[in-house]
């Protein structure tokens, strides 16, 4: 392995001490029915307490979400007694890099000196988000009336089209062609499902129940509903709604949560189930991409991100993305002559939902575990998010001595 300082070098993700819930598709289950941050700092709580880790040795909280929710005006704060302690902290929101960008602030608090234990706890649900009115005096309606997540899904207000229409314009752009999409979306499935199968999912994902006021059961959390077995030819059937994309090919809107430590390299013994393996931060980057080509800014992120580190695609010992479209990943394939087969190894967003604040948290829990699975190496992990943008980081995970 490439030897490549960190960015943040006394800073690290110790082992073992992360957990997802599932994701649950939109409507499908009783997550549409609370405050997801009150759930998601129970959750947290119930999370550490199984992974063995006292919230007490935390002292500091960043929390990340996208859909306004009741009290977020008192964000973090609020969130951290609602897993039963007072932490001070702050919130992060970067559409669907929220994840990602969490992490890499609470890497950076914890360089800098203020905290040396930092908790991520980030969380969304599209199900009954908020519709806000706004005074616009300027407007011929005076008042405007705004869905949080399907108007800002249909509509980028610099760019005047839907999120869907950037991929059939990138795949254009590209010249991808329908047959690789449907390809891409069918092998992504049977990854996931031989993930969940395997019993590999489990070590990431945690079953959480969802308490009425009385304290009763109103559901059990314990799937990701909505995600369904595809066939190429069924497919292969459905109608584009852009150029490659179909109902198939894209993500769907989801509810969840999902939480992991950053503290200094001198902590790990006292609170990892397996302080031997270490994860650090590499690199970092962003960009944003010409407008309405949001598919393409991932892949320009990671070229932009290997050239800062000196690493090529081949260091890299797992690729895994937030892909709310099959086209994101024939881009990068195409742009890094990169087989698309060997990367999202245990599943992806495009599978398994799109919760937004969440996504990246999991997708880099399912990477590390990956990782270590290999015997160390390093995670790249990338993603687009509203407006264009692509995030990028690389972590180097090692088992003892090993380099």
């Amino acid at each position: 392995m490439k030897k490549v300082e960190s960015i943040y070098p006394n800073a690290r993700i110790p082992y073992g001490t992360w957990g997802s819930s599932y994701f649950p598709a939109w409507q499908m289950s009783a997550l549409a029915e609370v405050n997801i941050a009150q759930f998601a700092g129970e959750a947290m709580s119930k999370i550490m307490s199984k992974r063995k880790v006292h919230m007490n040795n935390i002292d500091y909280l960043i929390t990340g979400s996208t859909i306004p929710w009741h009290w977020k005006f008192w964000t973090s704060p609020f969130v951290s007694s609602c897993s039963g302690f007072r932490l001070p902290g702050f919130h992060v929101e970067q559409a669907c890099a929220t994840g990602l960008k969490a992490m890499l602030l609470a890497a950076a608090e914890v360089q800098s000196g203020p905290s040396n234990m930092v908790g991520v706890l980030t969380f969304d649900r599209t199900s009954d988000s908020p519709v806000g009115v706004f005074p616009e005096r300027r407007s011929y309606e005076r008042t405007i009336a705004l869905s949080d997540v399907w108007d800002n899904f249909g509509f980028d207000p610099a760019t005047g089209n839907a999120m869907l229409n950037t991929a059939g314009l990138a795949a254009r752009k590209y010249k991808i062609d329908r047959k690789e999409v449907d390809e891409i979306a069918f092998f992504r499935h049977q990854q996931y499902f031989q993930a969940l199968e395997s019993g590999f999912l489990q070590r990431v994902l945690e079953p959480l129940e969802i308490l009425n006021l009385q304290g009763k059961l109103l559901g059990k959390i314990d799937s990701d509903m909505g995600v369904r077995k595809l066939t190429l030819d069924g497919l292969r059937t459905m109608r584009e709604l852009d150029s490659c994309v179909t109902a198939g090919t894209q993500t769907h809107a989801s509810d969840g949560m999902a939480t992991l430590l950053v503290t200094s390299k001198d902590r790990i013994k006292e609170i990892s189930s397996r302080p031997e393996i270490d994860i650090q931060f590499i690199g970092r980057a962003e960009l944003r991409a010409l407008p309405n080509l949001m598919p393409e800014a991932p892949a320009l992120t990671v070229k932009k991100l290997l050239n800062q580190t000196g690493l090529t695609i081949d260091d890299m010992a797992v690729v895994k993305n937030h892909n709310p479209f099959a086209v994101n990943d024939a881009i990068f394939a195409k742009e890094f002559n990169y087989d698309w087969h060997k990367m999202n190894n245990t599943g992806c967003p495009l599978v398994w939902g799109h919760p937004q604040g969440p996504t990246l948290t999991r997708v880099t829990m399912e990477a590390l575990e990956e990782a270590v699975d290999l015997g160390g190496g390093y995670v790249l992990i990338f993603g687009c998010a509203a407006g264009d943008v692509g995030i990028a980081a690389i972590f180097k995970v090692s088992e003892g001595g090993k380099k």
